[in-house]
């Protein structure tokens, strides 16, 4: 959004942080919901691999076929289809959705990329998403193998999601929002409609006997 000009600067810490700050309390309150059905399965101990692993509850890991480079590929993919999609929606000058519809129409466009590309690493889709659960599980009993699994995978789900963000915004502006056709401004419009409205009046007017 700040890359397009669609949001200043400024607020971009904000989000972030927001995003951050809500993304490690989810994680807390799924931690806390769910302590006794995690006790009973785990004995107490917390694992990031193996056969009684948990901690991609909360946070993605990758499957142990998936490489660096192909769930780099992944997370890019899925954030540049996010992006395109989210972009869509609120373009005003596209079809769009009903107003107020938005946020449903973002979530679904959500649930159709995870359900579809979830299969390799889990489709973080959004460094903020990832890494505040990790640093929650970090703390809450699963320890430093929250960043060292995967070949250290940690830092995927941040910097891929940024890049296909920047992708899928580029890709939006350069091929669609660019070329909508211009659009008059409604009092203009307005105006002329009147204009032609009265100008058919004086004609059959002038036309009858």
């Amino acid at each position: 959004m700040c890359l397009t000009g669609k949001m200043t600067w400024i607020r971009f810490p904000i989000y972030v942080l927001a995003q951050f700050l809500g993304a490690f309390a989810g994680a807390a309150a799924v931690f806390g919901i769910n302590y006794g059905a995690l006790m009973s399965y785990t004995g107490g101990d917390f694992n990031v691999t193996g056969p009684k692993a948990t901690a991609h509850i909360f946070a993605t890991y990758p499957e142990e076929y998936l490489s660096l480079i192909n769930g780099f590929a992944d997370q890019v993919m899925s954030t540049a289809l996010l992006l395109l999609g989210v972009f869509a929606i609120f373009d005003t000058n596209n079809l769009g959705i009903p107003k107020g519809l938005e946020p449903i129409g973002v979530g679904m466009l959500i649930i159709l990329l995870t359900s579809s590309m979830a299969l390799n690493c889990g489709c973080a889709m959004n460094p903020a998403r990832d890494l505040a659960p990790r640093l929650f599980t970090y703390f809450a009993g699963w320890g430093p193998e929250v960043f060292t699994a995967g070949n250290h995978w940690w830092w995927v789900p941040i910097i891929g999601p940024m890049v296909g963000a920047a992708i899928g915004a580029a890709v939006y502006v350069l091929f669609i929002e660019l070329h909508h056709s211009p659009q008059q401004d409604c009092a203009t419009c307005n105006q002329y409609e009147l204009t032609k409205m009265e100008e058919d009046k004086q004609r059959q007017r002038a036309s009858s006997p």
